[in-house]
Order: structure tokens, then sequence, then C-alpha cells
């Protein structure tokens, strides 16, 4: 090393080793291989034009350019060109991405491509009645190095794999598969520095909700986070999973973890490639002395157990203190129902340290007082401990095992505890907590904590007991304290893998057609969108002036209406019902200017639509954070929207709004905002010369017949200005063929 430097390292015995044993990218895939050599040549010639240390983030994305030699690389500032090895879908945006890519017309995906079944499945009773039938991404196509893109916002669960994993919307899934580059804005990359070592009632868990608080929900926009330094070997492989996958939470592109021994164990327990990623360790890890955008340093060692909410994942509170903070805010203090799992939280050893503590109870004679339920994450996690005993463990807890899927953690509950309206109190283990998210209720204050935080709260029944120092009373009148959780890392007899539920592609699919029925209502076949006009958008009418926090929950929600995720028409239905509208303080009921009555957002646009009126959404602050489903974005365009107007965006929905040809645009100044009135017309003017990094302005028209003019800017590059000229990428995709 010290003759031959970083780049050179090893290079020719990895490539020999390479030549002589192909490694597949994944069991299902035994023909596509794992291309370490393409990785190291990339980052090599990315390293001489750079000429300074790479951090890991950089190491595997620019690894991923399409022109390494070209590529013009600034961090925060230049659009990057990459080749993502893969395509992951879940079954809820996969619709619309597969919807995407046969209106593409090509006959082949150009990488591999996976849809998981996860999201589709209610919870209600239990597994076996639930269904049971979904994969994590961690166990079978995450492998240190690998670029994966996924319809997912939680895809960067794989960076606890030493992998960049990225969550977008379908289209640029469809890009990918499309086999054209995938652009992605220059990340900079936050550094968080890990000292110490976790022990006791702390978990992974707490290290994201931690730096959430520090962070909140946008400070990690357009961000890498990059955990480094000596406490990162204190984590499990799947510890380091779940801090990732929050940490779509923050904002961030996606979240990484340096390969290491921890990794290595979960590779060889799950078949993965164990002994190639060791030979390429120097690929797998930051140089020392590379420059982080921005440093956050935690010591593990005395890091506390937290729990973060209500309503909100970025408001972090010490376990010991969210009783006395509850009381004092009055936040209900009973605890209805603890729910752990789902893809954040629900590990072998997350199961494991959870089941340590339900059978502490049980010992004693307890069980839970509030509602229990367990998400496995998967159906590998799901069979392993059923057969481990952790499962009956929690059942025999007062506990209900769901089928392995996303569940309550996205609103497929069918929750009948508690009425609409009722304020009440949920823990969970799972990674968001916006209003409503979980049960539809908008009045539910939800909770997100680790799972063993869940459990003894599950336990107590209430957010006033500390498992650090609270006891607990045994029926028979005997005071006793939790003993601090514990739980294997892997399990010792190796996964069980429980059902195997693949389908295979067809060897030859050039003689398939996809038959849509048209009576559908789940599913609908794509049209185009309208082309630019070529002029400046005149009179645009402001549909709704948004109010507060407005996430994807918000704009497109899920829940029941995700059975719609294959329908554009009818999803559109819930176009923003769950905004608040200035104008009344109320959700879903706005004014129609044309006639003068109130009604629902979606009802409002159609009326719109149908007479020829296009129209602008105004917001506030990170519009758009959370779920990365591009229905958010489909909706409005769908509806007659023409441009939404903000304060600032989250990177994923600005992203997905550009895609089908809508302007997200934010104020130049942000007090412009208070500015436009709800029944204001807005004119953006300046089309016809735009261009990156060129302002564009809007002429605000108030009822009155006043006027005034403002600035406002855009993150467009020359090739997002074409989707928008064409009406959509698509529509772009189709004119270069």
């Amino acid at each position: 090393q010290l003759v031959l430097g970083h780049g050179a390292r090893r290079f020719h015995v990895a490539a020999a080793l390479n030549a002589k044993a192909k490694v597949a990218m994944s069991r299902f895939e035994p023909s596509s291989y794992v291309n370490y050599d393409k990785l190291r040549s990339n980052v090599d010639i990315v390293r001489k034009r750079l000429n300074r240390p790479l951090t890991l983030s950089e190491k595997i994305v620019y690894g991923h350019l399409d022109d390494p030699a070209g590529q013009d690389i600034a961090r925060g500032r230049t659009y990057l060109r990459l080749r993502p090895d893969r395509v992951a879908m879940q079954d809820a945006t996969a619709q619309m991405a597969m919807l995407q890519f046969i209106s593409s017309g090509l006959p082949k995906v150009a990488v591999p491509s996976t849809i998981h079944c996860d999201h589709l499945i209610e919870a209600q009773t239990g597994g076996v009645q639930d269904l049971q039938r979904a994969k994590i991404i961690l166990e079978n196509y995450a492998y240190p190095g690998v670029m994966l893109i996924g319809t997912d916002s939680h895809t960067p669960n794989g960076g606890g794999l030493g992998c960049i994993c990225i969550g977008v919307g379908g289209a640029d899934a469809v890009d990918v598969m499309a086999g054209i580059p995938w652009e992605l804005k220059c990340p900079n990359v936050i550094g968080v520095k890990l000292t110490g070592s976790l022990s006791g009632w702390t978990s992974p868990k707490d290290v994201i909700l931690k730096v959430a608080g520090i962070l909140t929900v946008k400070g990690g926009t357009g961000a890498i986070v990059e955990y480094h330094g000596p406490g990162v070997d204190s984590i499990s492989c799947t510890g380091m999973a779940t801090i990732c996958n929050m940490g779509a939470e923050i904002g961030a592109t996606t979240s990484v973890f340096p390969y290491n021994h921890r990794m290595r164990a979960y590779l060889q327990k799950t078949g993965h490639i164990a002994a190639l990623a060791d030979e390429n360790q120097d690929l797998l890890v930051p140089d020392s002395d590379c420059h982080y955008d921005q440093v956050i340093e935690i010591n593990l060692s005395e890091l506390k157990p937290h729990i973060n909410g209500p309503f909100t994942p970025d408001l972090a509170h010490p376990v010991s203190d969210i009783g006395t903070v509850a009381e004092k805010n009055g936040w209900p203090l009973d605890v209805k129902v603890g729910l752990i799992g789902s893809c954040t939280n629900s590990s072998y050893e997350d199961m494991g340290r959870a089941a340590s503590l339900a059978q502490q109870a049980l010992d004693k004679g307890l069980k839970c007082k509030a509602q229990f339920t367990v998400t496995p994450g998967s159906e590998q996690i799901r069979a392993t401990i059923e057969r481990d005993g952790y499962a009956k463990v929690f059942r025999d807890v007062g506990g209900i095992v769901l089928a392995n899927a996303c569940g309550p953690c996205i609103g497929q509950w069918d929750r009948r505890d508690v009425k609409k309206g009722d304020k009440n109190t949920i823990v969970t283990s799972f990674n968001r907590n916006f209003t409503a998210r979980n049960d539809a209720n908008p009045a539910t204050h939800a909770f997100v904590t680790s799972p063993e935080i869940v459990t003894a709260l599950a336990i107590a029944g209430s957010l006033k007991f500390d498992p650090e120092t609270d006891f607990l009373t045994a029926p028979n009148g005997e005071k006793f304290k939790l003993v601090p959780p514990t739980g294997d890392e892997l399990p010792a007899r190796d996964f069980d893998p429980g059902q195997d539920t693949y389908q295979h592609p067809p060897p030859d699919g050039s003689a398939l057609k996809v038959d849509v029925n048209p009576q559908s209502n789940r599913l609908q076949l794509l049209e185009p969108f309208d082309k630019w006009s070529g002029k400046d958008l005149e009179d645009l009418q402001v549909l709704i002036k948004v109010k507060g926090k407005c996430t994807t929950d918000h704009i497109s929600a899920a829940g029941p209406w995700l059975k719609f995720r294959g329908h554009l028409d009818n999803i559109s239905n819930n176009l923003l019902i769950g905004a608040v509208n200035i104008e009344n303080d109320a959700v879903n009921k706005i004014r129609n200017q044309l006639n003068g009555e109130f009604g629902g957002v979606p009802d409002v646009a159609r009326h719109y639509k149908k007479n020829g009126l296009s129209w602008v959404v105004v917001g506030d602050e990170n519009y758009g954070e959370g779920s990365s489903r591009e229905h958010a974005a489909l909706e409005p365009r769908h509806l007659g929207g023409r441009a939404i107007i903000v304060k600032s965006f989250a990177r994923i929905h600005e992203t997905n709004l550009k895609k089908q040809g809508l302007l997200p645009l934010t104020f130049a100044n942000p007090a412009d905002y208070d500015k436009i009135r709800p029944d204001d017309k807005i004119s953006i003017v300046g089309l016809k010369s735009f261009a990156p990094g060129k302002s564009l302005q809007a002429v605000i028209k108030h009822i009155d017949g006043s006027s005034e003019t403002i600035e406002l800017n855009h993150t467009f590059n020359e090739t997002q200005i074409q989707w928008f000229q064409a009406g959509s990428a698509l529509n772009r995709m189709k004119e270069l063929q």
C-alpha cells in the first residue's frame, strides 16, 4: 500500500480473483455479477482528478458515474449522471413505475429490477389471516458498494450493509430500468462521528432519534449522512440498517456505514458475498483525512434512550423526561397501543431484545397493559422468530403477531379500539409519526422509539414509566425492575428462509402483453401529459394556500387509498385532502373561486380543469417531506396543476414534480409567502428564457385589481428544463427514442 497508494492497492489481486470466480449480485439473479473492478476503476479516475481523500459515500457514488473522466463534480452544486446497479420497488409505488415503463415502449429492463410485496397488506387480526409475503432489501439484494435505487423513501435501509441505497419516485426508476443515466444533485456529506459503545437500554434507534433532534426533518436535505468512528463497531449490521432507514426522516439523500466485521458476520449468515467484500475493503471505507461538510459527534456511552414525537419525528426527548413533558403539554399519558417492527426495527436482534423484556414480565405473572402488536420485517424474520420461540413469548404477553408487511407503519391498520377523533397515545418503533399516518385518526399522538422502549411502555401502559429507574408491580404485589434487554445479533441456527414467494421473470417476455381492463378501478394505463405551450403561464388560480407542515401523506394519503395506486384518476380523489387551508384552518375545504362555494380540494381542482382554468399550490417549508410516493406529483399534474410555489422542498418530491412536467418553485424571499392570498391569480413570467440558475418572476394579481411582482427560484438543470418543455420526463424519453 505504501508503494502503490490507495488507488492501486490489491487491484491486480482483486481483478484476478474476480476473473476466476464471478459472484452473483443475488441468489435470484445468477447471471448478474458484482463488479468491484468497475467501481475501482471509476474511483481511481475520480481520485486522480480531484486529488484529495474521498469519503465512503463519494467512493460509491462517484464509482457509479456514467462518465467519471468528464463529469463535473462539485458537492451541492452539479448534477451527476449515474449508473445504479439495480432497482427495487415496493408493490404500492411499483404499479405506477410499471405503468410508466409500459408507456416507454421498451421491451426489457436494462438492470435487475424487483417488486416487493409489503405495502398492500392491511393489519387487523394476525399474520396468517392478513397474509405474509414480504422481503427486505438488506436480506436479498444489498451488498457493500452497491448503488441501488428504490421506489420507497426507506430504501436507505441498505446503508447498514455499506450500500448507497436511495429512495426515488417511479419516473426515476423508469430511467434506470430504461438504461438512461440517472441524475442526482451531487450530495454534500454530513459526517456523524460515533465514539464510545452502546450498552444497557440504549439501542441503535436512539442514535437516529438523537440525530433527528439535532438536524430536524430538513437538516439532511441534499446530503448523504456518513457514520464513522470507533463507535461504529459496537452496532450490529441490522442496527446500522435501522439508523440508515430513519435517515429519510431528516431529509437525507441516504445514509451509509463503512464495511466492518459486523457486516461480514451478517453477510456470512445470509449467504452474501463476504469474501469478495473483504478483498475490496479499501473501496468500502472512507479515506483517512477525508472532508465532511458538517460533523456531528455522538458519544454512544453517554447516549440515553430517546422517544420522539408526537406528530413529527424530530421532536426528541429522553425517555426519562417524556412523562413530565407529556403532562405539561396535555398529551395523553396512557399508552393505548405499542407497535414494534416494520422495515425500521424488525431484525432478529430487535425481536430478541424485545422478547427478553416480555419474558421478564411473564416470569412475574404480568401481561401488557396496552395492546401490543408485532410486525416482522420479512418472511425470513417471521419464520425465524416463530422457530426460536420469540413469537410465542409476544403472544403470551398479550401481543398479536401481524403479517410481515408495512401494516400500521403506513396506515394499513384497521384499528378498532378508539373512535376517530378520540385523543390517545400510541408508541411505535416505526420511522414516521405524522398526523393520522398510522390509523387515520388526527387525534392520535404517535411517538417513535426503540422496540425495547415500546415493549416496556406497553407492559407498563404509561408514558410516565422510565424503565431505567421505575418499578413494575407483579400480581402478587412484588415490586421489580426490568433488567436491560439482551438479544442475539444473529440466530445461532442460521435464518429460516420461510416460505419462498419469489416469482421468476419469464426467460423471454417479448410475446407477453399487458392487458388492463378499461373498467378496472385499480389499474389505468397512462395518457401522456400535454406539452408546454411555449408561453408564460398566465392567470393560474391559487387552488390552496397550505398552512404549516405538508408531507406527502397530506398531499396523497396512504391507508385505504393504496388500492388505487395504479389508477391515476381514482387516486387523484385524495389530492391534498390532509393539507390545512390557511383561509379557514380546515382540511379538504377550499373556496371554489368560479362559483364561490366551498368544496373538497380534488373536487374544486376537477371543476377548474373542466373549465380550462389551470392552477397553482402555495406552500410552506420542506413541502413534500416523507414518503417517496410520486402520486403526490402525478395527481396535481393530472388535475390541472402547473406549479407548486413554496418556501422550500423535500428532495424526492421536488424531483418527482419536475419529472411530471410541473414547476417546483421557491420564494427568493420566504416572506413573500405572506403576500399571496387564497383568492389570488398568479402569472409565472420568464419561461421563454427558462435557464439553469436564472430566476423566474411571479405576478400576483389580487381580487381588488392590485398586483405585485415577486422573484421565484428553481433548481432545474438543462435536462430537467427539457422535461418541462416536453410535458414530462417520460414524454422527453419518447422524443429521444
